[in-house]
């Protein structure tokens, strides 16, 4: 006979071998395993940033849900993170560890990942964490009382915005018995009478290992990890129960389907939807790339149709989505200002379906390929996002179909594309929003369920990717790796080369642009000039410039103010000095013709038509407003919507020209660049693209006027708007050069800045008021003009509630004062969030951009990380007492508060 204590270790020894991760297969650089219990494992291990992103999917979304229980798989998202037995506060425990973070619920599935610095024990809590959350999360009455206004004010984010109603009717006008009709967020009704022994019963029934799929991609040692893993997740017991497949699946759409919601405000669209094949099916992939053939800004068939040629719409834009049972595809058209909904519903329809008569082109699909693969690269590339992209996959039935579509994608051909679109794209399978009697109704294919084994079968992975040697992000040897010069003319350069996957490369060029007195009332022709950028240059039509920004693999986006101008874009290795050349072409020799400045007001115009009516965008630009020190055309005033929208239609063709060429060069200008790239040849590509070229007004910086204004507090009318705005911003006089930078920072923290601070523990948590509210800090470095604001969003009718909650915990603060442990939790997630950022390439070279035009280097953020590192209570709360003063908010209340 045993004796005791060898009893216990044989017992230990059986449960750990019984425990232990099986390797199943390794796909291009992601290797599975199975747990015992059934527990699905993905590790995909890349050295080349130093961070960590864990991602746990469960294979259940709103597909899954019963009659009466819509919405359910979305509570219980929000419930996972009201506690469970060993962690009762886990949004605190992320907070303190500065996690990014969060949950999503979808038609087929739940996740829950966040994105950390690596480090054994920042990985080894979340695992925990999750595994705990897996099977002893509390899924309390109490909990879900405050959660139920939280989730109705999501709800109700949702309601104010026109595109996700419409889409909404949409789907519920397709789909007569499949949930893919309902709503993820849920029926109002079932979310405010679900019961809890019920939401327990949904959730014992699939939260469970073998209903999950564990991902850990990023920097991490797999060893570890998977020993980790084994002691977190192997203890839980493998379910006896059996899930059950879904089997209900409509009929064939006989006859066009007709919706229209009318509702107060928002801009008028229109959405064209149509059934189309399950995500893991062949045919899918042509799904995807008739989006890009239909919309691909400028050759897309729509987007050419509608908004550049006649004008019907301010823009379009696809949805669809690669569903485990057949789904749908929508082309979204919103309308431009002065066109009529009957023309545009028109062209919509007529271009869409219009595939049959007019085939795809050879052009068209290379095209469209071109970009799908171009995007594609990009998230694979990136171990933070390729970690959570695979969820998609998994909740279709196998995490490998996102390889698969990506080479059906390459392999699709032309006569293939055709024949999805003759037969999915046409009337009978339309909803758009009318009933018409036909003799002759068209059906489309009938759907049916993917075989997974037989698609897979003939599909051989690709080899993996080379591994990136590991680069510290740290402000010191990131300082010691930046190549930092001048070159003639006065642009100064920034250059961090070092190794990425795939190697990508992130840069920002800035260019400041005239004097505070050339500039006055530029500020509409600035935003114009920008957006006209990218329809092409001098010697190339604005198909043939985004044809080559594809060529060289260049996503781009461009920011423009009447004070300067920003160029963000990535790229890889092998194109980064192509990259720039196109840059400079578009900056110095742009294509500005009538019709593109036509194209970027309506948009423009459009955009403010939707703020105008939005509680969102209304309290933040009153506050702006309100906030004003400078008279009306100065380029730093900030115009009413009304004077915008006066100012937008009364630029003109010769204003964009004049301004380009007057205001446009290099003189000071900061070029900036982070990834895998050779230096010297890309010093040499900026000189020939952007070096020694001066705008005829030299520029000056115009400086922010420091704000005299007392506070004042406003209730802003949005009638019919289920959503309502708290914004208000305390005006600052100091820069972050101030003595009390670090304390500040550190008391914004803890007021308003996560999920652990006292605005959000008291709004959101113990009220239940709001889905968001919190405050933030902002620092001007070279004005005493900085502002500390604060938010919330909520339902109109709890307006005071929020108004109190906010007045209550500031009085709370400033009587009593921070903790040491608050104090101490704020320090380290402040630390935590700057070490993250800092390994992300494309903040990092804005943060590079931004240094040089200072005059800074990292050594500046590392005395400044220092000086939060040091913070103390004492010095948090002489802040607090100093600065802090709600009378002197500007602050505003939009929301129907009838």
């Amino acid at each position: 006979m045993l004796k005791p204590t060898l009893l216990v270790l044989a017992l230990a020894a059986s449960f750990a071998a019984q425990a232990a991760p099986t390797r199943v297969r390794e796909v291009e650089g992601i290797t599975e395993y199975r747990l015992p219990n059934g527990l699905q494992i993905l590790l995909a291990p890349d050295e080349s940033k130093p961070t960590t992103t864990v991602n746990v999917t469960y294979r259940v979304g709103s597909r899954q849900e019963n009659y009466g229980e819509t919405g359910m798989a979305h509570l219980l998202e929000h419930l996972l993170f009201k506690g469970s037995t060993h962690f009762p506060d886990p949004k605190a425990d992320f907070t303190r560890r500065g996690f990014s973070w969060n949950g999503s619920t979808w038609f087929d599935r739940t996740n829950y990942f966040a994105a950390f610095s690596a480090g054994d024990e920042n990985l080894k809590s979340y695992l925990a964490w999750q595994a705990d959350a897996m099977v002893n999360s509390f899924i309390a009455r109490k909990d879900l009382d405050t959660e139920m206004t939280v989730v109705r004010n999501e709800m109700e984010m949702g309601e104010n915005d026109p595109e996700n109603v419409a889409s909404q009717r949409a789907l519920g006008a397709m789909y007569l018995w499949h949930n893919y009709g309902k709503d993820t967020i849920g029926a109002r009704s079932d979310v405010e009478h679900v019961s809890i022994p019920r939401l327990q019963a949904f959730y014992r029934r699939y939260y469970q290992p073998d209903n999950a799929t564990l991902i850990v991609s990023g920097k991490f040692e797999p060893a570890r990890a998977l020993a980790w893993i084994e002691q977190s997740f192997g203890r839980i017991p493998k379910p006896t129960r059996t899930l059950e497949k879904t089997y209900t699946q409509d009929p064939v759409q006989d006859g066009e389907n007709l919706v229209t919601v009318r509702r107060v405000g928002g801009n008028p669209l229109s959405v064209a939807a149509y059934h189309v094949p399950a995500g893991p099916t062949p045919d899918y992939a042509a799904v995807e790339l008739l989006n890009g053939i239909l919309t691909n800004q400028p050759d897309g068939r729509l987007y050419r149709r509608l908004v550049i040629e006649d004008k019907l719409a301010a823009e379009v834009s696809p949805f669809s989505l690669a569903l485990a049972e057949p789904g749908f595809a929508m082309f979204v058209a919103k309308l431009a200002p002065g066109a009529a909904q009957e023309r545009l519903n028109a062209a919509l329809l007529s271009t869409v379906e219009g595939l049959g008569r007019e085939p795809v082109t050879d052009e068209e699909l290379a095209r469209a390929r071109t970009r799908w693969l171009n995007r594609w690269e990009k998230q694979f590339t990136n171990p933070e996002q390729v970690g959570i992209a695979l969820s998609e996959s998994i909740s279709q039935g196998d995490w490998r179909l996102y390889f698969l579509l990506r080479d059906r994608i390459k392999a699709m051909a032309l006569a293939d594309v055709q024949r999805v679109a003759t037969q999915y794209l046409r009337p009978g399978n339309r909803t758009l929003a009318q009933y018409i009697p036909t003799d002759k109704p068209e059906r489309a294919p009938a759907p049916a369920f993917a075989d997974l084994q037989a698609e897979l079968a003939t599909f051989k992975p690709q080899a993996a990717a080379a591994a990136v040697a590991r680069f510290e992000a740290t402000p010191a040897n990131i300082d010691k790796a930046t190549l930092r010069s001048e070159l003639p003319g006065g642009m100064q350069l920034a250059l961090l080369p070092k190794a990425t996957r795939g190697g990508a490369v992130q840069g920002v060029f800035t260019i400041r642009l005239g004097t505070a007195e050339s500039l006055q009332g530029q500020a509409a022709t600035a935003e114009l000039a920008g957006a006209m950028l990218k329809m092409g240059t001098r010697t190339l039509s604005r198909s043939q410039l985004r044809d080559a920004l594809d060529a060289a693999k260049v996503q781009l986006a461009v920011q423009a103010t009447a004070t300067g101008l920003s160029l963000t874009w990535s790229t890889t290795r092998e194109h980064a000095a192509e990259a720039l050349a196109l840059i400079g072409r578009m900056l110095r020799e742009p294509r500005f013709e009538a019709a593109g400045l036509e194209e970027v007001r309506a948009a423009a115009l459009a955009q403010l038509q939707e703020q105008r009516e939005d509680p969102m965008a209304l309290a933040p630009n009153e506050v702006d407003v309100a906030l004003d020190m400078v008279p009306r055309g100065h380029p730093r005033y900030k115009p009413t919507f009304a004077e915008r929208e006066q100012d937008l239609k009364a630029v003109t063709l010769d204003g964009v020209q004049g301004f380009q060429q007057r205001f446009y060069g290099s003189s000071q200008s900061w070029l900036a660049l982070v990834g895998d790239f050779d230096a010297e040849a890309i010093k040499a590509a900026a000189g020939r693209a952007l070096a020694s070229w001066a705008a005829p007004v030299a520029p000056v910086r115009v400086a922010d006027v420091t704000v005299d204004k007392p506070g004042r507090l406003q209730l802003l009318p949005t009638p019919e708007k289920q959503n309502a705005m708290m914004f208000g911003v305390l005006p600052l006089a100091l820069s972050d050069d101030t003595p009390d930078a670090a304390a500040l920072t550190v008391a914004n923290q803890i007021f308003g800045g996560g999920a652990g601070s006292r605005l959000w523990a008291r709004l959101r948590e113990k009220d239940g008021l709001s889905y968001g509210a919190g405050t933030g800090l902002s620092l001007n470095p070279q004005d005493p003009r900085s502002g500390w604001y604060v938010y919330a969003i909520f339902a109109p009718a709890v307006r005071a509630k929020v108004e109190a909650g906010l007045r209550e915990e500031a009085a709370r603060l400033l009587a009593g004062g921070v903790t040491p442990k608050e104090v101490a939790d704020a320090r380290g997630a402040l630390l935590s969030e700057a070490r993250l950022g800092l390994a992300q390439d494309a903040q990092l070279a804005a943060a590079l951009a931004r240094q040089a035009m200072l005059g800074r280097t990292m050594a500046r953020t590392q005395k400044e990380l220092d000086a939060i590192a040091a913070v103390t209570p004492e010095q948090v709360n002489a802040a607090l007492r100093k600065y802090l003063k709600l009378d002197g908010y500007q602050l505003v209340f939009a929301g129907d508060f009838r």
